[in-house]
């Protein structure tokens, strides 16, 4: 069972994790060593982490093509802190059914306010209503039923 807040955290590191897989080019295993070592993992939901942290680069083509139909520029346009948003936000639509599609887009939309350049959240809310639309419809269309 994991908190919120653990989740949360897992969350914020793996920006900062994917930031540093685009900027530097590290190994991936190399940098999850690097993350454990340098921050504190008892407040995180460090399953999560590694799932996404590994899942995210081994379903890459995937992830990336949940939301490259959905943007209104060219992928190489994007900024780093974009990019990583935007896939984790759309792992976690494709593959975490678990999690809510409202969380893993407010939870991106969180995280662009916070790491992200001016406006970022606003982008990043438009590309992942498209991605929720197209990879969970029936839950949203069961959602709206409920009201």
């Amino acid at each position: 069972m994991f908190l919120p807040s653990t989740r949360k955290k897992a969350r914020e590191l793996l920006v900062q994790a994917f930031y540093q897989w685009e900027i530097s080019g590290s190994e991936i295993s190399c940098i999850e060593v690097e993350f454990a070592t340098d921050n504190n993992m008892d407040k995180v939901d460090t399953e999560f982490f590694k799932e996404l942290l590994y899942g995210i680069p081994s379903k890459l083509i995937d992830v990336d093509a949940a939301y490259e139909g959905h943007l209104d520029r060219k992928f190489k346009d994007l900024d780093p802190v974009s990019r990583a948003l935007l896939r984790i936000g759309s792992y976690e639509l494709c593959f975490r059914i678990d999690v809510p599609y409202r969380v893993a887009i407010n939870e991106a939309v969180n995280l662009a306010k916070k790491f992200g350049p001016t406006d970022t959240y606003k982008y990043i809310n438009g590309i992942l209503d498209k991605v929720a639309i197209d990879k969970r419809d029936l839950e949203i269309k069961s959602q709206a039923r409920a009201k």
